[in-house]
């Protein structure tokens, strides 16, 4: 059974050059070819197919119409074929995960068997993301303020600690300081974060949370 293609490109003479280059490939079939939003989507819903290879920014507003039918239809595999390497992007069409899902950049696919190997990874429950992509990833999550900013190195340190499981007593011996400069440090950790009305159990815990998910 070949895999079954959606193609959505709202230049007429790109979309046909695409549409030939899958076209050649034996084991694909492009069943439906779109030039905007509203038939990319009748098209999808009428045909079920195993993959939709898409530009992001198509009509009626030449934004993210691409990403659409990765919200919509998180089940198809969706493949971003597009000259745009913009890490919001990115982050859209993965929001759900990075299985089936691909994000190339047209000027970097060398040829038809290029993107018919990206297809095929998507349509087997894999992913492809172009390197560039991947950079702007990297560099966005960098540039990400993290709730960890507004701490002190110390707090950040007995932060650290707490994280491994450390009680108060624990973190002072670890630190040479006293239990009750441990303690003020954490209670000033939990008013930066944001955790002063929780229980003192959950506090560490939240604290613990924050810690690992922007560390």
């Amino acid at each position: 059974m070949p895999i079954r293609l959606v193609l959505a490109e709202d230049h007429y003479l790109v979309r046909e050059g695409v549409r030939g280059l899958l076209a050649s490939q034996p084991d694909l079939e492009v069943v439906a070819a779109c030039g905007d939003l509203d038939s990319l989507l009748v098209a999808v819903e009428a045909e079920h197919p195993d993959v939709v290879v898409t530009d992001i920014r198509m009509p009626p507003s030449h934004t993210d119409e691409g990403l659409t039918v990765a919200a919509r239809h998180p089940g198809t595999g969706v493949v971003l074929l597009s000259q745009c390497a913009e890490a919001t992007y990115a982050l859209a069409l993965l929001a759900e995960g990075s299985a089936r899902r691909g994000y190339l950049l047209k000027e970097r696919v060398a040829d038809g068997d290029e993107l018919a190997d990206a297809i095929r990874r998507v349509a087997a429950g894999g992913s492809v993301i172009d390197p560039t992509v991947v950079e702007g990833l990297v560099a966005a999550n960098k540039a990400r303020p993290s709730r960890l900013d507004s701490l002190t190195p110390r707090e950040l340190e007995v932060l650290g600690e707490m994280a491994q499981g450390k009680a108060n007593a624990s973190i002072a011996a670890k630190l040479v300081l006293s239990e009750r400069a441990i303690e003020k440090h954490t209670n000033s950790i939990f008013a930066k974060l944001g955790l002063s009305e929780e229980r003192d159990l959950n506090r560490r815990v939240s604290a613990v949370l924050v810690y690992l998910q922007d560390h």
